[in-house]
């Protein structure tokens, strides 16, 4: 029996979570449809643009995704804490972000901005609403779902259901759960064949992340033998970590690295032994190294609605009130 949605999602707290939507019939409504010809790709660009506007105003970190041709996967952090921070008038500026009243798109730079930004700001009631609201997992699907399947059918000249029912939701108990979840979702095009490499993965987190690291290294690279070359590595690292891509539980070239090696694992169909170097990346995070990329290639069957370390899944499943998850079995094996 499917839980109920509250259940599922952890309200006012903070918490990961892979989630994935699917287009209706499961067709290729905003990729290249091989059947038809018809190409829809330029919507997989509204579905990224749309994730970065969010994540900008929202309580949330993005932490890998993927646009795939009648899905998409998104990893992400909800940090209900960071929403507490933040000012009444804050609030109000983040929702008109994503819900801009009609004249103030009209009129950006209207006088009035200042007197109707400090009205909705001293209604505590109304700012509270819109706080939590901006720190939900639901709520920021329902804002980058609504406003993409409107657009499409407009584009389509349709009425009707774009998505596939509510999103699905996995929680994500610990670093080693999420190390794994984020591998699978940004390897999700070299496991379709769609792409040869991480890097030639477009619309994914993986291939934004090694973009932005080319274009600040080559920015930023200090000339041979200066006094600043020590720590150049230390002042890029901190400039990755300030981009919208975040949460990574590992160092960004640890995590580059092995992202790289377990495509071409999953690509060649081989098991090769995981190098020296990438072998205390796993064990720190207590993954077992020989089931490694099986876990990361069949992550979407072998686990349900939460994942994570064995005894962090059994606690969760005694907070629920639960007598088993599916992917117990799993995580035994994979997680040590």
């Amino acid at each position: 029996m499917t839980d109920a949605r509250k259940t599922q999602i952890r309200k006012q707290k903070n918490a990961y979570y892979h989630v994935v939507s699917r287009a209706v019939r499961r067709a290729w409504l905003y990729g290249e449809d091989v059947s038809t010809g018809q190409d829809y790709s330029h919507r997989k660009q509204w579905i990224v643009e749309r994730i970065d506007l969010l994540s900008k105003n929202f309580a949330v970190d993005i932490c890998a995704y993927a646009v795939m041709s009648n899905h998409y996967h998104i990893v992400l952090h909800i940090d209900f804490e960071r929403s507490l921070t933040w000012s009444a008038e804050e609030v109000v500026l983040r929702w008109w972000q994503i819900f801009t009243p009609k004249w103030l798109k009209e009129d950006p730079e209207a006088e009035n901005k200042g007197f109707h930004l400090k009205r909705l700001a001293s209604d505590e009631e109304q700012v509270t609403l819109w706080r939590e609201r901006l720190a939900d997992l639901s709520w920021f699907m329902r804002c980058l779902n609504e406003p993409i399947a409107r657009m499409a059918n407009k584009e389509d000249g349709c009425t009707g259901r774009f998505w596939e029912g509510r999103f699905k939701s996995q929680l994500l108990l610990d670093s080693s759960a999420l190390l794994t979840c984020m591998a699978y979702v940004d390897l999700n095009p070299v496991r379709a064949k769609m792409a040869e490499t991480p890097e030639q993965s477009d619309y994914t987190s993986i291939s934004a992340r090694i973009e932005t690291r080319q274009k600040l290294e080559h920015k930023h690279k200090p000339a041979a033998l200066t006094p600043f070359a020590h720590n150049y590595k230390e002042r890029l690292q901190k400039k990755l970590n300030n981009s919208n891509l975040l949460c990574l539980p590992i160092e960004q070239d640890e995590y580059l690295k092995l992202v790289d090696w377990t495509g071409g694992q999953i690509k060649e169909g081989k098991r090769g032994t995981i190098p020296p170097h990438l072998q205390p990346i796993l064990q720190r995070l207590e993954i077992n190294e020989a089931e490694w990329v099986d876990g990361v290639e069949h992550f979407g069957q072998r686990f349900y609605r939460v994942i994570g370390l064995i005894r962090h899944v059994i606690t969760e499943r005694i907070k629920q009130g639960k007598r088993w998850f599916k992917g117990q079995q799993a995580a035994k094996r994979l997680y040590q």
